[in-house]
């Protein structure tokens, strides 16, 4: 058991790939001898060699291009998008070539491929920097879409994405990059589709998802010293979803509770809240609540930032004043 940051773990689940399958390769701006932009392809290539972990011009066209080309011929490929934000200068090679391809080849031509980019704000990056780009990828038909909370998370996904046949976009969130947690020795694997509960509670379902994971869970331990006993699932995969942990415990605690970072028009929340409505509304009681960063481009100004990404407080305080008391959620 070792204990790693997020931006190691990051990493250690690359190379644990890579040592099992030498025909993976990574491409992206600054992975190699820097190091990655934050430090997450670190000791790569003093390990793989320049063949393998190759640096790339300023182009995101060029990295997803040359990936796609690789990975339709076999070779297993990690492509790194050094900001999501820019995921929207090469998206239609993405949402149109890349995440169609496979099915429009009749399964003829596959895409071993997983796109790893940095998410998400809280670092005073900017609007153009600092966007949770999340629900982009999750609407496209074809992309997978996994963002971890969690260094174990970080690994065991990464794994499972680079191990699935089709195209993984794969969120690392900036804010998460310092932050430490345990993972097991030797290979770490997990799956696809699987949120996990990481906080049981009886009252009511907080549903979250990367930085807010941690948040939601501080939250939730405001909450029970105040007699409501919260329940906290990290989503971790939005392509496929693991709608049926949600279910079952919304069903049990009679209120949902979803807290995204990305702007509330069209998030990922709004997905879960509809699936919850239409299979488990009569067991509800009261109206699901969506806590979110508004419609609005990030500001650069810490206090700004702070205030428009939804923080510990403003998820206490919006499910306090929305259950009466203990017990009162169900």
């Amino acid at each position: 058991m070792a204990e790693l940051t997020y931006r190691e773990a990051v990493a250690h689940g690359i190379a644990q790939e890579m040592r099992r399958d030498p025909s993976l390769v990574m491409l992206g701006e600054d992975i190699a001898a820097a190091g990655g932009v934050f430090k997450t392809t670190v000791g790569l290539l003093d390990e793989f060699g320049p063949l393998r972990v190759r640096d790339t011009p300023i182009s995101e066209q060029a990295i997803i291009g040359a990936a796609m080309g690789a990975a339709m011929t076999g070779v297993p490929v990690i492509a790194e998008i050094m900001f999501s934000d820019f995921l929207a200068v090469c998206w239609d090679m993405i949402a149109n070539e890349l995440a169609k391809s496979r099915y429009m080849t009749n399964g003829q031509v596959s895409f071993p491929m997983v796109i790893r980019t940095a998410n998400g704000g809280g670092a005073r990056f900017g609007a153009q920097h600092s966007q949770s780009v999340e629900n982009w990828a999750m609407m496209i038909p074809g992309l997978k879409v996994v963002a971890p909370a969690t260094p174990v998370d970080v690994v065991g996904l990464m794994a499972a994405s680079i191990r699935d046949p089709d195209p993984v976009v794969f969120f690392e969130h900036k804010s998460l990059m310092a932050a430490k947690g345990t993972v097991p020795d030797g290979e770490v694997v997990d799956r696809l589709g699987t949120a996990r509960v990481v906080k049981e509670g009886t009252d009511l379902t907080i549903v979250a998802l990367a930085l807010m994971v941690p948040r939601a869970l501080e939250a939730a331990a405001r909450l029970d010293e105040a007699g409501i006993s919260a329940e906290v699932i990290d989503v971790r995969s939005l392509v496929p979803l693991d709608a049926q942990t949600i279910l079952e415990s919304v069903s049990r605690t009679g209120r949902l509770f979803t807290v995204e970072e990305n702007p509330r028009m069209c998030g990922w929340g709004a997905e879960v809240v509809s699936i919850v409505d239409e299979e488990v509304f009569w067991d509800l009681d009261g109206p699901s609540i969506r806590i979110t960063t508004p419609h609005i481009p990030l500001p650069a100004a810490a206090a700004l930032e702070d205030m428009a990404i939804p923080g510990v407080n403003r998820i206490y305080e919006t499910i306090l004043k929305s259950v009466d008391g203990p017990g009162e959620a169900r």
